[in-house]
């Protein structure tokens, strides 16, 4: 019998904006802008939170760590992340694997994406060479090439684990 697997997506966008940090894949990445957001407005662990709730038939990120919540503000997307992993495990969901892809002009995002896979492994307790992740830039075009935000897309797909 062919285990049930599931499959999601997710995806989110945040303004770049002066006086913030920039965080992606729980990275703190020097630029001179940050992503805007409640939390710490890390649009690539967001999308991965959506694509893994997603899959699991769970509401979103939104419904689970609500803009506005105090416990939210400024919040590590990474401790967030943690959360979503035990929520999807305690319905007896495993990762199988993630692939995302980071779309922003700048900065180059190159240098950071180990440490990003390795934030994300760590954090879902996942293999590295399970995590597919990808940065490029949108060729100049629309908002994300004027360089006004940062958007990520991810898929997830999730096994159920036996009783």
């Amino acid at each position: 019998m062919v285990p049930e697997m599931r499959v999601g997506t997710g995806y989110d966008v945040h303004r770049l904006v002066e006086g913030r940090p920039l965080f992606l894949g729980g990275v703190r990445i020097e630029h001179e802008r940050g992503l805007e957001g409640y939390s710490d407005a890390d649009a690539l662990l967001h999308a991965v939170m959506d694509a893994l709730l997603g899959a699991a038939g769970l509401e979103d990120i939104g419904h689970h760590f609500p803009p506005g919540d105090e416990r939210f503000r400024n919040a590590s997307s990474v401790r967030l992340l943690a959360e979503v992993g035990a929520i999807i495990a305690s319905d007896r969901w495993a990762v199988v694997n993630i692939d995302t892809t980071v779309l922003a002009e700048q900065p180059k995002l190159a240098p950071h994406l180990p440490a990003m896979k390795r934030i994300i492994g760590e954090t879902l307790g996942l293999a590295e060479g399970r995590i597919g992740l990808k940065a490029t830039t949108n060729e100049r075009l629309g908002f994300i090439g004027r360089g006004e935000g940062i958007a990520a897309i991810a898929v997830a797909l999730l096994a159920r684990l036996e009783q």
